[in-house]
């Protein structure tokens, strides 16, 4: 009977030394996101606490914004995913001329659409509509950000023409419009956007800038800003917005997995952040068709594996329909 017990306490023994040596399932995957206090990167670490216990290891790095971030999917160790917006996307892939830009665009590819992001131009009280900022300086971003195309873009689409675009980021923005130093400035976010609910009080005599110009808004899709979105903000904005996209790089092998993997979790778990992540994950819809942008088919066979599913077809974006022409 001794002896019996000794063989099964050696083997026990045996098991769980294997056990202990097995190889780990964990993977270490990374994200590029935007600005610390931006939406994206709220996302971000929304999706890092979400994916911890399903070990992925997923690490959340900063950005200038959507143009670094198409580049930094394809080129970046360790970088299978980036939040992007969807004009930016139009843009590389329809209008830039580097044949090795149009390569990259090529091969990037939706994992998911995300929210609409509301184009937030803060000014002066003085300045109580868009067609308003003709002969004023505005600061439009920093050269590679999403906001700065945008920008440029509604400034093509309106005609109207500011005395100077100052491209800084929004952090310095925010400073030189409080100084008095330019008149308004771009940033284009999902609401709330952090840097003005922290950054901005009534103190300041600042407010958000309607966003009515017919030519802009055939362009873009309208949006509001709900009133008291912000401490400073009684009253509610008609602006315009574009989508945040997830996209991924036209990976094969391990990779491809891992971000299949990676979005099987996201869509399983969509109730936890809306319930816990930022207040956009509310209005996240995954299946939402994002005309001219292909889903990530490493994405496509993970989702089939369980119940979400997302549609092939895609709905008319006049964005994407017109972003060609008012470039030229």
């Amino acid at each position: 009977m001794r002896s019996r017990v000794w063989w099964i306490t050696i083997v026990a023994g045996i098991v769980l030394s294997i056990a202990a040596a097995a190889p780990s399932w964990a993977v270490d995957m990374g994200i590029v996101t935007g600005s610390e206090k931006g939406t994206y990167y709220q996302f971000g670490l929304n999706l890092q606490k979400l994916v911890k216990p399903h070990d992925i290891n997923l690490n959340v790095a900063t950005s200038t914004g959507s143009v670094e971030n198409i580049f930094a999917v394809y080129q970046r160790p360790a970088t299978q995913l980036g939040i992007v917006q969807s004009d930016v996307l139009a843009f590389v892939a329809k209008v830039g001329t580097d044949p090795a830009m149009k390569r990259i665009a090529s091969k990037i590819r939706m994992v998911f659409p995300l929210y609409n992001e509301e184009i937030h131009i803060l000014g002066r009280k003085t300045i109580t509509d868009f067609d308003e900022l003709a002969d004023k300086r505005v600061a439009i971003g920093r050269e590679g950000s999403g906001t700065y195309l945008t920008a440029r873009l509604m400034f093509k689409v309106s005609e109207i023409e500011p005395r100077e675009m100052v491209n800084i980021d929004t952090d310095q923005a925010l400073a030189e419009l409080k100084a008095g130093r330019i008149d308004a400035m771009f940033y284009v976010a999902g609401a709330p956007v952090k840097l003005f609910a922290e950054g901005v009080t009534a103190t300041d005599e600042l407010a958000l800038i309607p966003v009515t110009n017919k030519r802009i808004t055939e362009f873009y899709p309208t949006a509001d800003i709900a009133a008291n979105t912000y401490r400073w903000q009684p009253k509610a904005l008609s602006t315009v917005a574009v989508k945040a996209v997830l996209v991924s790089f036209d990976f094969r092998q391990l990779d491809c997995d891992n971000v299949g993997r990676f979005a099987e979790v996201l869509a399983s778990n969509m109730s936890w952040l809306t319930e816990n992540g930022h207040a956009k994950w509310k209005s996240v819809q995954l299946d939402y068709p994002l005309k001219g942008w292909e889903q990530y088919d490493c994405v496509r066979k993970f989702l089939k594996r369980g119940t979400v599913t997302t549609t092939a077809k895609s709905a008319p974006n006049p964005v994407l329909d017109a972003i060609k022409n008012a470039l030229r």
